[in-house]
């Protein structure tokens, strides 16, 4: 694995099993069924590995604005990572079994509170079960550690920014989701079809191939070529910033960098009945 990497094998983990320099993290979770990740993780995880809830750990109370997925209060979630035995000084490597959106989210989340020395399990826990990896269901307490957030504004937009900088023009903005959610023929989730205008649809499993590893860089270069040129950084978004992180981590892999969320996506972006919405596909 490279340093500038922000991806591990099922090899690099399995040679890392036990390094008091390294704290896995399952981040198994669907949203469908909300207690289904944590009762995956207790049927059978990495050895060593803690378990973070997409909703009780890496995302904050509802409002009727922000969208589905706001983030936590960082100071409750610096002490859960501290709990987790995670400070400046330790390799977090997270995996899931929904092709990496769920651990690309606390990929996220560490990044912009400072932390860059988290990693992905390129392949998550289907690519650790296909290499014959040892797994266990004992859950093995990390010694706490005191976890100092250092915040970094510049990767995130919420609305008032978003507006201002599409006001402004030159804006590739991206939307994460499936071509059917962003043309707005359907709409699982939020009460409102449809995307916002002017961004361009670059679904977030386009980076993957049918195994849900992350493709090639050169060939991401090329897949993420129509978003960056000649604009401000890219604006990412998806539902409700969860599967928007993963291709902001295809886009760092590829060499993009500066791209940043809008957090509350669609779902928030919807929640106000006087920004306009577009279907076009």
């Amino acid at each position: 694995m490279a340093d500038e990497s922000n991806l591990v094998d099922a090899e690099w983990l399995a040679r890392h099993l036990g390094d008091p320099t390294v704290v896995i993290a399952d981040c198994r979770f669907e949203l469908a069924t909300p207690q289904a990740g944590l009762a995956e993780y207790r049927r059978a995880h990495v050895p060593g590995a803690v378990y973070f809830d997409l909703e009780a750990d890496l995302s904050g109370p509802t409002a009727a604005h922000g969208g589905r997925h706001p983030l936590p209060d960082l100071g409750v979630f610096g002490r859960t990572l501290g709990s987790a035995g995670i400070d400046q000084h330790v390799t977090v490597v997270a995996y899931d079994d929904q092709r990496g959106s769920m651990a690309a989210r606390l990929w996220w989340m560490l990044r912009y509170l400072g932390h860059d020395r988290g990693k992905v399990l390129n392949g998550g826990w289907s690519a650790w079960r296909r290499g014959g990896f040892p797994t266990t269901v004992e859950v093995s307490p990390r010694a706490p550690r005191t976890f100092v957030p250092r915040i970094r504004p510049e990767l995130l937009v919420d609305l008032d920014e978003l507006r201002r900088r599409l006001t402004r023009g030159n804006v590739h903005l991206v939307d994460s989701r499936a071509p059917e959610r962003y043309r707005g023929e359907i709409e699982p989730l939020d009460p409102v079809a449809g995307h916002i205008p002017g961004a361009a649809n670059v679904p977030w499993t386009d980076s993957q191939d049918q195994q849900g590893t992350l493709k090639p860089v050169a060939v991401l270069q090329q897949h993420f070529a129509r978003v960056h040129a000649g604009a401000e950084s890219p604006i990412v978004y998806c539902g409700s910033g969860v599967t928007a992180c993963a291709n902001l981590l295809a886009m760092e892999e590829a060499g993009i960098g500066g791209a940043v969320l809008y957090l509350g996506g669609w779902s928030d972006w919807c929640s106000y009945p006087d920004n306009p919405v577009a279907k076009e596909g």
